[in-house]
Parts: structure tokens; C-alpha cells; sequence
């Protein structure tokens, strides 16, 4: 199994105000030695999400990952996901095939419809039309993939008419991810379409996702592909310290203060200890705890699930400092990717 780390290229501020320029390019900066330290540790992969928000400091991922790969060797660089609904998918595979040149094949995408709304609204775009989108635009980055000359026409973008589309990646195919939540049309549609699955799992019991992953494969298997071609990963939160106690003391008020704003912003409540604890007990999505803790979560993670290829780990939602974001980072390489076997 493959291990990594996603980041949403958060910016640390004391007490929720606005950052200031230093600060956001200092996170940037931090974000990019980190990746470093990943790169020479042994991680397999680094993904950066897209966000339109000023806590996240990702909203033009491509560009980080293109610094990220012009200082790595090894590491394999996703965006995770690339908000395509709301993108043209003819800039996103132009971006991410430089990224797939600076890096020597090491670029990979994860496709997805976004967790927040702000993106619709900022490109002109509505909200209404969310999946309609996704499904055009997925539609031509696939025939991207295939085609040097693209003949396509669709709703919501201009037509191509057998225009070449430049640079080609550096491999024959730019390595290409759906990402999906819980819509059982989702992971149909990867199934149908033969691309893996990276399913973001960040509440409730990841056992609850087997039923969604196995229409995933029966999909794919209608489809005329083999097991082999139908890979599944997963997207996790969680946070790894050297014990137990100190993971949960670093990552729980953090996490408690993230995801209460954003619950009030979506009609819910606060986050609770006790909701917390459940999270991170056994069959619970959050992956916190010491090395061998989150190994052996990440383990029972693939076998709730029928195996995994990759498992990513986001840790930056819960207002950690750089250097324990690093310990983290050095103790997953060190540590958990070892007793992963």
C-alpha cells in the first residue's frame, strides 16, 4: 500500500485573523520543505487540494506542486482533489502535464466536484448545474488523456475541433484519480469509466463505505475490467505523535475549533468531545494516535474496505504548528510506512 500526505495549504493564524503577507508566504515556504522531508523519507506520495477560501493558501495548486517538483526527486505530486466542475479542463491538463515534465512522470491528478461552493460562483458558474459539469468537463480531460488532436463539444465550454492540446504529459497517460464523498453515482461512474477511486472519508465508519466501493467494482467489472484495473484509495484526517496521548492533545482542539466553523456555516453544531472520541475509536474515519496506533488503523481501514492501493493522510486541518506538521510527516516515513509492510 501506497502511503502519502495531503495538504490543504493551510495558514496558521492566532485567533482566526486575517494572515499577513509574510505569514501566508512563510506557510507556503514550510509547506514546501515539508514536502521535502517526505520526498527524502520515503513517502510515496504528496497531494495538494484546491480551495477558494482565506485559510488555504491552494487555490492555484498546480503552481505549488510545480515548486514542489522542482525540488523532489522521488516523491509522486497529486492534486487532491483539482475542483474541475468549476475549471477548464483544457488549462488543468496543460498545468498538470508541466508539472508531469518538471517532475519526470512524477504528476497525478485527482478529479473532483469540490467539498465547498465557492469556486461555482467565482468562475461563473452555478451551483445548480454542479454535477451536469462534472460530468462534461470529466468527459473531455479524458479525451485529453487519449488525444493530442480533440474534436468535442460540449454545454458549458467551447467547442474543440481538432485543435492540439500542448505540452503532452512526460509519461503516455498523466495518472488520473476520481475523488468522491458518499454519492453512490459517483463511484458508478469511476467503475464505468475504469479510473481508481479516491474516496474521502473524514466522519461516520469507514466500514459504511464498503457497500458504495463494491459498486465501484461490480460497475467496473460490468464495464469489461479486470480487478487489477480497478484500484481504490482513501482519504483520511488524522495526525501521528509519538504517543497516544500527545497525538490527541495536539490534534483535538484544532480539529474541535475547524470543523465546529465549518459545521455552524452548514446548518450544524459544535464539535464534542465525546463525537471526537468516537472518530477516532475503531471502526471510526479519524486516524489519530502514535505510530503503531496509526498503522494498525490504516490497516483495518483496507480491510473494512477489501484492500487498498493508497492511503492519504491530511493532517493541516487542526491549526498545527510547522514543526509538529514535521515530526508528523518524519514519523509516518520512519515509522508507519514500515509497518504497513
Amino acid at each position: 500500500m501506497e502511503l502519502g500526505i495531503d495538504s490543504f495549504a493551510a495558514v496558521r493564524t492566532k485567533d482566526g485573523r486575517t494572515s499577513s503577507p509574510d505569514e501566508r508566504a512563510q506557510a507556503i515556504e514550510e509547506l514546501l520543505s515539508r514536502i521535502e522531508v517526505a520526498d527524502e523519507i520515503g513517502l510515496d506520495t504528496f497531494g495538494i487540494g484546491e480551495h477558494h477560501r482565506p485559510e488555504y493558501l491552494d487555490s492555484a495548486s498546480h503552481i505549488l506542486l510545480a515548486a514542489a517538483a522542482a525540488r523532489t526527486k522521488r516523491i509522486e505530486l497529486i492534486s487532491a482533489v483539482t475542483v474541475l466542475s468549476a475549471a477548464d479542463p483544457v488549462r488543468v491538463f496543460q498545468q498538470l502535464s508541466t508539472v508531469d515534465l518538471i517532475s519526470r512522470g512524477r504528476a497525478g491528478v485527482v478529479l473532483g466536484r469540490g467539498s465547498f461552493s465557492e469556486a461555482f460562483p467565482l468562475f461563473g458558474y452555478s451551483f445548480n448545474d454542479y454535477e451536469a459539469l462534472f460530468e462534461e468537463k470529466l468527459d473531455l480531460f479524458l479525451k485529453l488523456r487519449e488525444e493530442e488532436h480533440v474534436t468535442w463539444e460540449g454545454k458549458f465550454r467551447p467547442a474543440l475541433s481538432g485543435q492540439g492540446v500542448y505540452p503532452r504529459p512526460y509519461r503516455d497517460k498523466l495518472q488520473t484519480w476520481i475523488g468522491v464523498g458518499g454519492t453512490p453515482a459517483s463511484f458508478v461512474r469511476a467503475g464505468l469509466l475504469g479510473i481508481p477511486l479516491m474516496v474521502a472519508i473524514i466522519g461516520g465508519e469507514t466500514h459504511r463505505f464498503r457497500p458504495l466501493v463494491d459498486l465501484y467494482y461490480r460497475a467496473g467489472a460490468e464495464a469489461g475490467y479486470s480487478q487489477d484495473q480497478l484500484n481504490v484509495g482513501v482519504h483520511s484526517l488524522g495526525y501521528v505523535a509519538e504517543t497516544s496521548e500527545k497525538a490527541h492533545a495536539d490534534f483535538y482542539p484544532g480539529y474541535a475549533r475547524t470543523f465546529t466553523r465549518i459545521g455552524l456555516e452548514r446548518g450544524g453544531g459544535p464539535v464534542s468531545r465525546p463525537g471526537y472520541d468516537a472518530q477516532v475509536g475503531p471502526t471510526g474515519a479519524l486516524v489519530v494516535g502514535s505510530p503503531d496506533e496509526v498503522a494498525e488503523k490504516i490497516h483495518r481501514h483496507s480491510e473494512a474496505l477489501g484492500g487498498l492501493v493508497r492511503f492519504q493522510l491530511h493532517m493541516n486541518v487542526a491549526e498545527l504548528s510547522h514543526d509538529q506538521l514535521l515530526n508528523s510527516t518524519r514519523l509516518l516515513g520512519e515509522k508507519v510506512k514500515p509497518a504497513l509492510g
